[in-house]
């Protein structure tokens, strides 16, 4: 499945969080989202940057436009950060944990909003997240 637009956005603040939030909405809204693919892929994007600046010390997005055969298409997003990783993956991916004072859906909340979750983590490895959304 080929890519097209690729771009990056560094989440080093909390408007750094904000801005990838605009982003992800326009990149969806310009490929033709239902404002209810928008919401999901929104919601998903805002707790994964958040993750990716609290847990993870800083890091950045990248986007992507998927083009499949016979006209399908969805949205790509990568979370990546360099920050300690995740010691326990299966605790990790478990609704209501959380390893701070959040509500424990955000890693969880995101794999049920995507199309596709892949999360590669390892202590002192960094975490890198990956969704995928189709519309």
């Amino acid at each position: 499945m080929p890519a097209t637009n690729n771009s990056r956005l560094e989440l080093l603040s909390e408007q750094d969080v904000v801005r990838a939030r605009q982003a992800v909405r326009k990149l969806a809204q310009d490929n033709g989202f239902s404002l209810v693919e928008q919401t999901k892929l929104v919601t998903a994007s805002s707790e994964l940057a958040r993750n990716t600046l609290i847990h993870g010390g800083g890091g950045y997005m990248e986007l992507d436009v998927l083009r499949e055969e016979g006209g399908r298409s969805g949205i790509r997003l990568r979370f990546v950060d360099d920050g300690p990783g995740i010691a326990d993956m299966k605790l990790a991916l478990t609704d209501g944990w959380t390893s701070g004072t959040g509500l424990g859906l955000g890693l969880t909340g995101s794999r049920r909003l995507a199309s596709e979750f892949d999360i590669q983590s390892a202590p002192g490895q960094g975490t890198r997240v990956t969704i995928v959304r189709r519309k």
